[in-house]
């Protein structure tokens, strides 16, 4: 699952405890006050915040107790933009606490204010490594031509795990660009196995034509590299990759068949027989212990599925992963999250139809908690925030944004 399995590691989360927060500072607490507690009801329109309110919200965003920070964020968030903004471009230019200027950033990223494009560009030699991973996810989803150039000097220097794989998909976003399409391919083919396959999974994302001959070489190769090359192959959509990928459905080990089935179906080949594949496969793994190979897999598989908009394969890990307990749980709720990030609108769709749906949106939370993609994170919790303040009262779709985020604590 690429870049989005890595978050299991960690990096963007402060350590603290889940529960029992220490008492929130006065300003804080009335402003919590004012939007509710946590899973009440939502605020139906943005609420205004004291200066003091607000600087102590962003004050306490770096807070060790994970209840005092989040409740910080919430009302960073529900401050009307007008307020919000000047007090987080502030924060992020000037704050004692780095971890604070990081979440302010990522705060900032949901108000969607053009000042951030200048903030971001800014905060690219900034050596706090956490500002620039989000700067790179900012400029992946507002690609700008006149960045590549200092993109392009970026490879040769950002080297950190959590902050090289932003910078790729920031890069892959433009490829039509000679200079990026040959940067990549080198990179597809070199350096540690983690860098290589966060670099095969973006090009498969943006669909690199160009790169079809060199991922399809190292999908040729076993090792731990294959799966990734496999379901780029078919993100990439060229019909001579059914060669490659029929061969390996009869030489590559079980454990990679899923992402094989996986890849034929993007291919647009068999999809339903593929993907009933990959429900079968998820199914006996999750009924007969000692198969965490084949339940990665397949789950991966259906999360690659349900990101290109088969929401049959996002309504298959929902059927599977809410009876299910651990080890089938987690790589279930991994890939609904991953759905949910990369194809907002899908999940949503599936959630408004979901017959079990509060126990959908726990099984989603829990996803959410394995991923430490704060930016990615951010854009979800700002398209809910947003529907639910332009849905009428007593409408599902209000009903569904409450639902998520009370269970997703945004």
């Amino acid at each position: 699952m690429g870049r989005f399995a890595s978050a299991w590691r960690g990096a963007g989360r402060r350590p603290g405890p889940r529960a029992g927060a220490a008492a929130l500072v006065a300003g804080v607490a009335v402003a919590v006050c004012a939007l509710g507690a946590a899973g009440g009801q939502e605020p139906s329109a943005p609420q205004p915040l004291s200066p003091d309110q607000l600087r102590a919200a962003i004050d306490r965003l770096g807070d060790l107790d994970y209840e005092t920070r989040t409740v910080a964020s919430r009302a960073v968030r529900r401050a009307p933009g007008v307020q919000a903004v000047p007090a987080l471009l502030s924060a992020v230019a000037g704050h004692q606490d780095g971890y604070v200027r990081y979440r302010a950033l990522v705060l900032l990223t949901g108000f969607n204010d053009p000042r951030a494009h200048d903030v971001m560009r800014e905060v690219l030699t900034s050596p706090n490594d956490r500002l620039r991973t989000v700067a790179y996810s900012f400029f992946e989803h507002h690609p700008d031509p006149a960045m590549l150039p200092e993109l392009l000097a970026a490879l040769d220097r950002e080297l950190a795990e959590f902050v090289r794989p932003a910078l790729i998909r920031a890069l892959a976003v433009h490829g039509d660009d000679a200079r990026v399409q040959k940067a990549l391919v080198a990179d597809a083919g070199r350096g540690e196995d983690f860098f290589r396959s966060v670099v095969i999974e973006a090009l498969g994302d943006y669909g690199a034509q160009y790169a079809f001959d060199a991922i399809g070489a190292i999908a040729k190769l076993d090792g731990p590299l294959q799966d990734d090359a496999a379901v780029a192959l078919g993100k990439i959509g060229d019909k001579r990759a059914l060669a490659t990928l029929a061969g390996l459905q009869r030489t590559a080990p079980r454990a990679r068949q899923p992402s094989i089935a996986a890849a034929i179906c993007l291919l647009g080949v068999n999809c339903g027989s593929h993907e009933h594949y990959l429900i079968e496969t998820l199914t006996f793994a999750d009924r007969n212990p000692g198969f965490q190979d084949l339940l990665r897999s397949a789950a991966s598989g259906l999360a690659a599925l349900g990101v290109r908009g088969r929401a049959s394969a996002g309504e298959a890990l929902f059927e599977i992963g809410i009876p299910s307990r651990d080890p089938t749980r987690a790589p279930v709720a991994l890939a609904l999250a991953t759905i949910a990030l990369r194809n907002t609108a899908l999940m949503m769709d599936i959630l408004d139809r979901a017959p079990r749906r509060p126990e959908a949106v726990t099984l989603l939370a829990e996803g959410f908690d394995m991923l430490e993609e704060d930016f990615d994170k951010e854009r979800f919790f700002a398209f809910a925030r947003r529907t639910f303040w332009a849905s009428d009262e007593g409408s599902p779709t209000r009903d569904l944004m409450q639902t998520l985020i009370g269970k997703l604590d945004f």
